[in-house]
C-alpha cells in the first residue's frame, strides 16, 4: 500500500482537499455515481475502491477517518505496521509476511494487509490469488458457486525483477471480496516478493464498509501531513476540529 501509485494518490488528494472543508459525508456523495475507470459492472464506493487498489486517484474532498474509533493496532515485529481500528474491530498479526488480519466481532468483515511475502522460488502470482480467495471461502464456510465482477492481470519486466500485479472483485454467496496481489520476481535471486491486500463483507455492507472502514483504514498506512492528523480520534481531522485534543468535541 505504500506504492508509489499511492503517494501520487495521496498528493492529487491534497490538492483536492486543499480546495474543500466539507464533511466526511461528501466523500461518500463524490462517490454516489462513480464509474470505473477499469471495469464497468460496477458503480459508487465499490467501483472507487477497485480504481482506488490499482493506484487511481478519487473525487474525494477529505481525508478518509474512523468515524467510530476502537482500539490500536500495532504489529511487535514491525511498528510501523499500525494504525486505528474502528470500534467492534479486532486486528491480529499476521507473523508470515509480517502482516495484519482484521475481523469485525461478528467475523462478518474481513480487511487484510501481508506486505512482505517472501518464497526463495519463482511463485506464479495466479497461485496466489487461488489461495487468498480459497481462504476467503473457508472463512465464511462458502462452497457454492461465485461470480468475477472484475480482473486484472499484468505482468512486465523491469531491469532483474518481473513485476506482476493480479486483482479479482468476487462475490461469493452473500458476500463480495477484493483481493489484490503485487509480486516482483527476482531472477538475479530465484526468489519472489509479494503483497496481499484484502477486503471482504456482506455485499448489502460493502458500499459502506468502503467508506467508514478499509479507504480509512488504507489512508493510516500512507504518509500522511501532520496539517490532517486525527489526534483525539473522533473521527474529524485536526485542521477541521475545533477542539483537536478533546474527542468529545468537535
Amino acid at each position: 500500500m505504500k506504492s508509489f501509485n499511492y503517494l501520487k494518490f495521496l498528493l492529487a488528494f491534497l490538492i483536492v482537499s486543499a480546495c474543500s472543508s466539507d464533511s466526511n459525508n461528501n466523500n461518500r456523495n463524490q462517490l454516489a455515481n462513480f464509474t470505473s475507470q477499469l471495469c464497468e459492472n460496477v458503480t459508487g464506493p465499490t467501483a472507487g475502491y477497485w480504481d482506488n487498489a490499482h493506484g487511481l486517484p478519487l473525487p474525494l474532498t477529505q481525508i478518509p477517518t474512523i468515524a467510530n474509533p476502537g482500539q490500536q493496532f500495532i504489529h511487535s515485529q514491525y511498528p510501523q505496521l499500525g494504525f486505528t481500528l474502528p470500534n467492534g474491530y479486532s486486528g491480529f498479526e499476521n507473523q508470515q509476511g509480517i502482516g495484519v488480519n482484521v475481523f469485525r466481532n461478528d467475523n462478518q468483515v474481513v480487511w487484510r494487509y501481508v506486505p512482505g511475502l517472501t518464497s526463495l522460488s519463482q511463485v506464479n502470482i495466479l497461485d496466489i490469488v487461488a489461495t487468498e480467495v480459497n481462504q476467503l471461502f473457508a472463512f465464511y464456510g462458502h462452497t457454492g458457486n461465485f461470480s468475477v465482477d472484475c480482473e486484472t492481470n499484468a505482468t512486465q519486466p523491469q531491469g532483474s525483477f518481473i513485476i506482476s500485479k493480479s486483482s479479482r472483485l468476487i462475490r461469493f454467496g452473500n458476500f463480495t471480496g477484493l483481493v489484490d496481489i503485487n509480486s516482483y520476481f527476482d531472477t538475479s535471486l530465484g526468489s519472489t516478493f509479494a503483497s496481499v491486500s484484502v477486503a471482504s463483507g456482506p455485499t448489502a455492507e460493502f458500499d459502506n464498509l468502503v467508506m467508514n472502514t478499509f479507504l480509512p483504514i488504507h489512508w493510516q498506512l500512507l504518509i500522511i501531513d501532520n496539517s490532517v492528523r486525527d489526534s483525539d480520534l473522533d473521527g474529524t481531522p485536526d485542521t477541521q476540529d475545533n477542539f483537536p485534543f478533546d474527542p468529545q468535541r468537535q
